[in-house]
Order: C-alpha cells, then structure tokens, then sequence
C-alpha cells in the first residue's frame, strides 16, 4: 500500500455542528481539485440518488465536486474510472453487503493500492479495516462476509465513546471492545471519536482530532494524542 491516500473520519458531524461540516476541510487537503465518486449504499429510510444529493449540496460550498455511482450504469467501471472515492455513513451491514452485491471489494482495493484516494466516514470508514467486526451498527443485513476493504491492517470503531449514561446497564463501548480483543488479542482496533479523523499517505498513519482516540489490543487500552503518529499499526 506504499501509494495509499487514505482518509478515515469517524464522523459526519462533531457536536452541533452542520452536516459534513468538520469534515469539509481534510476532504479538501485530502483529494484536491479531483472529482470525486460518492458510494451512498449506507443509507437507509432513503435513495441513493437523494444521500447522494445532500453530500453533493453540504460540499460544493468548498469547490468539492462529488457524483453517485447510482448515476453510472456500470459500478465497476465507475469505480476503475474514479479519480476519487468517497463512501458515506449509515448502516455498516447494508454497506458492505451491497459492496459485495455489485462485486466493487476487488475494484476499491485496487483503485487505492494505485493511489486514487479514499475517504470515509462513519460506516465508509469502518469497512476501511479487516472486517465489520467491531461496528457500531446493527446487522439489519447479512452481507456474505464479514471481511472489509482491508485497506489498513486493523480494526476501526469510529464515533467512538466511552461515556457510560446514568443508570445504563449495558455493555459500554469498552466492554463490548474487550470482547473483540479477547477473541483476536492480535488484531489492533482503532477507537476514533467523533471530530477525529486518520490520514494514511503511504506507510505514514496519523491521528487528528481536539481528543484523544485510542488503540485497543491484546487487553490494553492505548492513548492516541491529536496529531499523533501512528505507522506502527500499519506494519502488522
């Protein structure tokens, strides 16, 4: 992956703030003046075409233009094409499985191994890792596998939280976390708060945010510092 833009944003918005509006400026830094191919298979309760035309509305302010694939006859050739590829929130099981649907998991690794940047958030950033294992999500759907882009060696958990409300009872995000790494004490899972975001420009990984986000393996619990560098998780 030594030509790997990456952009991985744990979330849409941060606080009470507009949509996409924490996102607009490394989107920018991130893919430049390139065209840039929205994936909006995430969205539930509405069309593509409409997720599509909210991203579209929320980023043209900036000069960022954005087109759906649901607009090209042909998925894998829009994704071959792509000078960009940018894939929305929402729910992580319909995502991947209708990734899986229209064959586009061999296309995307392919197109970012050559170096077209990827961006995601929410859900678009969670299948950037090994597998879906470690989502947020419900499993609305059954996508054939559980295994994701594996752009980067690890697992995600954006929106990450560890607030834990008043008389909740529940399994906090830290426990149900602990579960994962008891099962695959190897395997890193990157916890990423909402505002925050990483960027991989080849072999380099660096953490971004106003907090910390943190590295959960083999039962411990890592802190990431805002502008931290963090590489070594990309050499597992």
């Amino acid at each position: 992956m030594a030509d790997a833009q990456i952009l991985l944003l744990s979330s849409s918005r941060a606080g009470d703030s507009d949509y996409l509006a924490p996102c607009i400026t490394p989107i920018a830094e991130h893919c430049g003046k390139r065209r840039i191919l929205f994936i909006p298979y995430a969205g539930v309760g509405f069309s593509n075409a409409d997720y599509t035309e909210k991203v579209r509305i929320a980023l043209s302010p900036a000069g960022i233009e954005v087109y759906g694939i649901e607009s090209e006859s042909d998925p894998v050739a829009a994704i071959n094409n792509a000078e960009a590829i940018m894939v929305g929130g929402g729910n992580t099981f319909q995502l991947l499985s209708k990734l899986y649907q229209n064959q586009l998991i061999a296309p995307i690794q392919a197109a970012v191994q050559s170096g077209v940047p990827y961006v995601g958030w929410s859900a678009g950033s969670n299948i950037a890792g090994l597998s879906i294992r470690t989502t947020n999500d419900m499993p609305i759907v059954e996508p054939p596998s559980f295994n994701a882009l594996q752009l980067i060696p690890v697992q995600l958990n954006p929106h990450y939280t560890d607030y834990q409300p008043p008389g909740f009872h529940g399994e906090t995000r830290d426990q149900r976390l602990a579960e994962f790494m008891a099962l695959a004490p190897e395997t890193p899972i990157i916890a990423i708060p909402e505002g925050s975001y990483l960027r991989i420009i080849g072999t380099n990984m660096q953490y971004h945010g106003n907090a910390n986000g943190y590295v959960f393996l083999a039962g411990e619990k890592h802190s990431l510092a805002p502008a931290q560098d963090c590489s070594r998780w990309l050499q597992r």
